[in-house]
């Protein structure tokens, strides 16, 4: 019965060795996800995944309060005018979208958030009369066209002209 006990001890024992080996090695793969060694002169590089994702983050649009000068943009893209009011529910649902989506915003695109109840010399000369509006704009503020309901970033860069 001892000698039965041993074995099993033994069996157990010399069966952990080659697992804790397997996981130190799962452990050292897990570190170098979105890396591989170049075959070449053995250094890390990153995944093609990781540098794409890298290169779409520093090539997004902006989302950032208004500022007139921010307006000349729209000589190289498009620029669109936010009437957002903190106390609109829907402002806040699209608000939340575009800033848990930043990086969807195409380069060329600049989206500026306007105070609705503050900017009221915009809200005249644009004709907006309700938050929730927006205005895609040309670099010299002359509106090229309004519309509003968009509930997500998606649904927004789809209405500009």
């Amino acid at each position: 019965m001892i000698a039965v006990l041993a074995g099993i001890i033994i069996f157990a024992s010399s069966d952990k060795e080659p697992s804790m080996e397997k996981e130190s090695e799962n452990m050292a793969q897990e570190e170098s996800v979105g890396a591989e060694i170049s075959p070449e002169d053995g250094e890390m590089m990153q995944d093609d995944s990781v540098i794409e994702n890298e290169i779409m983050m520093q090539g997004a649009g902006s989302y950032e309060a208004y500022a007139p000068e921010k307006l000349a943009r729209a000589e190289t893209g498009d620029v669109v005018l936010f009437f957002h009011a903190d106390w609109c529910p829907t402002c806040r649902g699209l608000n939340n979208d575009i800033n848990a989506n930043l990086s969807s915003i195409p380069k060329n695109v600049s989206i500026l958030k306007v105070n609705y109840d503050k900017e009221t010399a915009l809200k005249q000369k644009y004709g907006v009369t309700y938050q929730h509006t927006l205005v895609q704009v040309d670099s010299n503020g002359n509106m090229i066209t309004k519309w509003s309901g968009n509930s997500t970033l998606v649904s927004l860069l789809q209405s500009i002209k």
